[in-house]
């Protein structure tokens, strides 16, 4: 799902609310939310930044291996009025603002799968790989208030490899309304049987070659998670970011033999400039 990411960054916690009718007059992003890149500065048109960031981050879905992983940051936009399309890394989509407290997103997403290397100590020897493909995402947010101050968020995830939903709620920290400061989400995840069995499932296969249990996954609940977001513009150009992601698996997920831990996390800080 894409799914837990801070390199030690301190959590910035400001309580300030701030007047609606500021927020209208001092928001220069689409919303004024961390987690979601900006780059218009207010301004209908093409906009495109670059950058990259270090994830320290599990291995895979269960695992309790943890490596470090450069990633790139930023991505094209094109913005007209509340309306963005965008392309980053490996996904393309829309967002969009409706009537100042509803954010609605799609977006096609490339799943790179699983492999037997992604485990050093060769835990995956003997499944072989899990198979790539797009994903379409599905999401929407309804914030209690023109300021964004707090939220609910939904989610569905689907594709070839069956269907992930998410229900949770935010909590934005911080004054400024030009996308700065700092989020918390809270969310319940829940998977079918065949996305289930995508990350955690054995095939008799599967077990005969690798000498783990056969595993059929049923749907359900999947995990409780909590991400934290954070960005701070140095400059008219310059933005470091930092994400940090926990999440709890279910006593269901914990079952299967690929989960060797009983959480996946992942912590990551970066640097953005805008052109």
């Amino acid at each position: 799902m894409k799914k837990l990411i801070v390199l030690c960054t301190t959590l910035f916690i400001h309580s300030l609310l701030l007047p609606s009718a500021l927020a209208q007059d001092t928001k220069t992003a689409l919303v004024p939310l961390p987690s979601i890149d900006d780059f218009s500065r207010g301004k209908d048109g093409w906009s495109f930044a670059l950058g990259a960031g270090i994830e320290y981050e599990t291995a895979y879905e269960g695992s309790d291996e943890f490596g470090l992983e450069l990633e790139p940051a930023g991505g094209l936009q094109w913005r007209r009025g509340n309306d963005v399309f965008y392309w980053v890394g490996e996904a393309i989509g829309w967002r969009g603002l409706r009537a100042d407290t509803w954010l609605f997103e799609a977006l096609v997403g490339f799943d790179e799968g699983r492999a037997e290397s992604d485990s050093k100590k060769g835990y995956l020897d003997g499944l072989g790989e899990s198979d790539e493909g797009f994903e379409l995402v599905l999401q929407s947010r309804r914030a209690f208030a023109a300021d964004w101050r707090y939220w609910l968020v939904g989610r569905v995830v689907t594709g070839g490899n069956g269907n992930l939903g998410l229900f949770g709620v935010g909590r934005r920290f911080g004054e400024k309304f030009d996308g700065s400061g700092s989020e918390v989400n809270i969310v319940a995840v829940f998977h079918d049987s065949k996305y289930a069995n995508k990350d955690f499932g054995i095939t008799a296969e599967q077990s005969a070659a690798s000498g783990l249990a056969a595993t059929d996954m049923g749907g359900g609940f999947r995990s409780i998670g909590i991400n934290y977001n954070y960005r701070h513009y140095v400059n008219d150009n310059w933005q470091i970011y930092g994400e940090a992601l926990y999440e709890h698996f279910s006593s269901a997920v914990r079952k299967s033999p690929i989960a060797r831990g009983d959480f996946e996390a992942e912590v990551g800080i970066g640097f953005i400039y805008v052109f």
